[in-house]
């Protein structure tokens, strides 16, 4: 296919034509799930150094995480000498669902995987907190305060305007 657009002059860019020749592994793909008040995100990595080829960082709510990958093969036999090397970097950026501490972000590399852990902050409680709704003087709100005995609707005020209601 690629050698179709060749003969016509047309250049690919690159991520296209890896797609079009089936180079699939070229892409760093993750895994992304909660545990245990944790954002967990791992990703295939093998052949590298953690310590030299791996950059993770985090600018405001987006987690970037870059492998650098070098991968060289020499084959030599009776009919001839081959080599070849395929390298680059590649990266993947996650966002989080909420503002983390980057001192916080651990990170580990075992048997080809890295694997990220962001602790996620604490989320309020499903129902949301009861708001307590107080009677008489001293809550400051604008159009004066109920008193003992009135009472208000919604969708209508004391002078017949409409707020919205049917």
């Amino acid at each position: 296919m690629t050698n179709i657009f060749r003969r016509a002059g047309v250049d690919i860019p690159e991520p296209f034509r890896r797609f079009l020749e089936g180079d699939l592994d070229a892409w760093l793909r993750v895994e992304e799930y909660r545990e245990a008040g944790s954002l967990v995100v791992k990703a295939e990595a093998p052949g590298i150094d953690p310590d030299s080829d791996v950059d993770i960082t985090l600018a405001g709510s987006q987690l970037q995480i870059t492998v650098r990958r070098e991968e060289k093969s020499e084959h030599k036999d009776k009919e001839g000498y081959r080599s070849e090397f395929r390298y680059g970097a590649f990266s993947r950026t996650v966002s989080l669902p909420a503002a983390v501490n980057q001192d916080d972000i651990r990170a580990s590399y075992n048997d080809g995987v890295l694997e990220v852990r962001v602790p996620l902050p604490e989320e309020p409680a499903a129902g949301g907190r009861k708001v307590r709704v107080s009677r008489g003087a001293g809550t400051g709100g604008a159009g004066g305060a109920g008193t003992e005995g009135q009472s208000r609707t919604m969708g209508g005020d004391p002078e017949g305007q409409s707020f919205g209601g049917p």
